[in-house]
């Protein structure tokens, strides 16, 4: 196990009755893979969080720089916008993919594959509820521009305890999304070999939406193949590297997982 260090100490600890006050505490618990025996590697995990940074930056950038977004609002705008469409294709990918992923091991890791896929599942819903609260709480008529706040001491309250849950609420999702991108919705929990795999299939299709979509026709061809290529490419890169190393420096592989 050479190369792996400790678990983090806070990782699968219950939640005291006031961190649950704290965001990144609670997000902590829910997005942050916890399961005992995961591998935890220092090097992958600082190599997941600059690939992280680096494809946002760039993503920044070619919006800035060709005119896809008009200010750092859109820009903004147009992150949480791709945010909900990796969501929905992951909602259809996740299950298909972890469906597949069981299907192909043999008993008895099969069985403790669908133990382990509860957290997972999770924490894929708990970031697709919390991105779309707000929308609901506008839908439901909750709150709106007509809305007379004044009007009783229960709307006043009603005022205050939205406020303080969309405060909460906010750096929640922030960092909930921060770590689905570093973490592939916590499926190291399910096994290690699965958040390098999700990671290659979820960037190619969406780079294929983009592509289908035609969000990049009005960028120059040179830099629209860079961009829709550019994420696939090094996501895959950083994936079988990722993948290299379980094998290389730990003894774990997609077959001996399956036990093929």
């Amino acid at each position: 196990m050479s190369g792996y260090g400790a678990i983090p100490p806070t990782v699968g600890r219950r939640l005291t009755l006031g961190q649950l006050f704290n965001p990144i505490a609670v997000g902590r618990a829910v997005f942050t893979p916890s399961r005992p025996d995961r591998v935890h590697d220092p090097v992958v995990k600082r190599v997941q969080v600059v690939r992280t940074l680096v494809g946002l930056a760039a993503i920044a950038w070619m919006l800035l720089s060709y005119g896809l977004a008009a200010d750092a609002d859109a820009v903004v705008d147009d992150r949480f916008a791709q945010i909900r469409t990796t969501l929905i294709v992951l909602g259809v990918t996740f299950p298909v993919a972890v469906t597949l992923f069981v299907a192909a091991a043999r008993p008895p890791h099969r069985r403790l594959f669908l133990r382990r896929v509860a957290k997972p599942a999770g924490a894929l819903l708990a970031l697709v509820v919390t991105l779309g609260l707000p929308r609901l709480i506008t839908g439901l008529g909750l709150v709106d521009e007509q809305t007379q706040w004044t009007a009783s001491a229960g709307r006043v309250l009603l005022l205050f305890a939205l406020g303080a849950f969309l405060l909460w609420l906010a750096p929640f999702a922030l960092y909930g999304i921060a770590q689905s991108l570093v973490h592939v919705f916590r499926t190291a929990d399910l096994h290690e070999t699965v958040p390098p795999l999700l990671a290659m299939l979820l960037v190619w299709e969406v780079a294929l939406l983009d592509l289908l979509r035609g969000t990049y026709d009005s960028v120059p061809l040179g830099a629209r193949l860079a961009f829709v290529l550019g994420a696939p490419l090094s996501v895959t890169l950083v994936a079988m590297w990722e993948l290299r190393r379980l094998r290389t420096r730990h003894g774990i592989t997609v077959r001996g997982a399956l036990l093929r």
